[in-house]
């Protein structure tokens, strides 16, 4: 398949090649180790303190509480297992959501084995909490408040100024997993109330196997990993200096064109929805149209099973992604898609689409036309689908 376009940036994207060019010399020429002694190496952890500046000035926060990590999955499970840690003679209690990333749902599972108490908040329709259920919710034992900033299978972006207000309030911490949203959403930890947030490199054009946690000053918080004294002797192992600063220069370009790189998936993004919901019978977007990322479009086709689907997208040469048995390695459609009320046989049938400053609108067509025949020909073997034809003809 000579034809290719990518649309499952929500599951990677290509690093940039000026970001690509920042850390090319940090492998070869000065790949020193930034916490030897000599003077080369300083040159290097000077460039590293740069990068960590640079980051915090990214959401509002001090150089000293951003802390790289592996990526977002250690630091969502720092966050959450490390304040349990801390706080383990204040409480045992921990809020979250139903439609959390695995990194974060499993950790919950993972302390609940251990004696904590975990609430998962449901949504509604669109994937967001309520404020009054989350507030109802916070018993004298709750020490910690996770809920992801923008959802990584349906977009929807939370009302996180005011869990962090409401945490706040209660004298709670509140961490937030911005993996999908940092870099493609203007984030001020003060402003919004944050006391934790995770992220990862390669989710805004940055290298894979690089994230951070922001951690603020006076949270308390246990180290997840122990051995030497990188990371402010917080977290141990060598300093990925080349990874650092490939994250940071790709965390400038992309909070520099926020507002421009939203301005144009918007509007793709809108094109892609509105199409293939005029164009595609029984069709359905899901989560919330408003409150959204802009490169995120997520739909379920009736009758349709999304495993088929992507496959014959790939053979198309599109790439995407779905909730089906295909992607999850389950037989169980996606978690998310449940919890905001679709039943199992509609769940089934979803394909998420996330696009980037990269597509063009001619692949926005080509897509479109690409799922309408991939639908139909699906459908057309479905005797589920011809016994529903034949009921509503008659």
């Amino acid at each position: 398949m000579s034809k290719k376009i990518y649309m499952d940036n929500a599951a990677t994207t290509r690093v940039l090649p000026e970001v690509f060019e920042a850390m090319s010399p940090y492998f070869t020429e000065d790949f020193f180790n930034p916490s030897s002694a000599y003077e080369v190496s300083g040159l290097v952890a000077k460039k590293v303190a740069e990068a960590r500046q640079l980051v915090a000035g990214t959401i509002g926060a001090k150089d000293k509480e951003i802390f790289f990590t592996g990526g977002g999955s250690e630091s969502d499970n720092w966050a959450i297992k490390g304040v349990a840690d801390a706080l383990k003679d204040k409480g045992n209690h921990i809020i979250t959501t139903k439609i959390e990333h695995h990194a974060v749902l499993h950790t919950c599972e993972f302390l609940e084995k251990h004696g904590w108490e975990v609430t998962y908040l449901p949504v509604d329709e669109k994937g967001r909490i309520s404020l009054k259920e989350l507030e109802e919710a916070i018993r004298p034992t709750t020490v910690l408040i996770s809920v992801m900033f923008a959802n990584n299978e349906i977009g929807t972006i939370e009302p996180i100024k005011e869990i962090g207000e409401i945490a706040h309030r209660h004298g709670v911490y509140f961490h937030t997993d911005a993996v999908q949203a940092y870099g493609h959403e203007h984030i001020d930890v003060n402003e919004m109330n944050i006391d934790l947030l995770s992220a990862s490199g390669h989710k805004f054009n940055g290298p894979k196997g690089i994230g951070f946690l922001y951690v603020r000053t006076g949270v308390k918080l246990s180290n997840l990993i122990h051995g030497g004294a990188q990371e402010l002797g917080r977290r141990a192992g060598t300093t990925n200096a080349a990874g650092i600063i490939g994250l940071a220069k790709a965390a400038e370009l992309a909070v520099e064109s926020i507002d421009k790189s939203n301005a144009y998936e918007t509007n793709l993004r809108d094109k892609l929805i509105d199409r293939v919901l005029k164009e595609i019978p029984y069709s359905r977007v899901n989560g919330d149209l408003e409150n959204r990322l802009s490169n995120n479009a997520n739909f379920c086709f009736r009758f349709v099973e999304g495993e088929s689907l992507l496959i014959m997208l790939d053979q198309k040469g599109i790439c995407g992604s779905s909730g089906s048995a295909c992607t999850s390695g389950s037989l169980d459609p996606s978690h998310v898609l449940l919890a905001i009320g679709l039943p199992h046989e509609i769940a089934h049938g979803s394909l998420r689409l996330t696009i980037s400053t990269d597509t063009t609108e001619e692949d926005i067509d080509y897509a479109v036309e690409s799922l309408k025949a991939i639908v139909e020909r699906l459908r057309s073997m479905s005797p589920l689908y011809e016994d529903f034809v034949k009921k509503n003809r008659s």
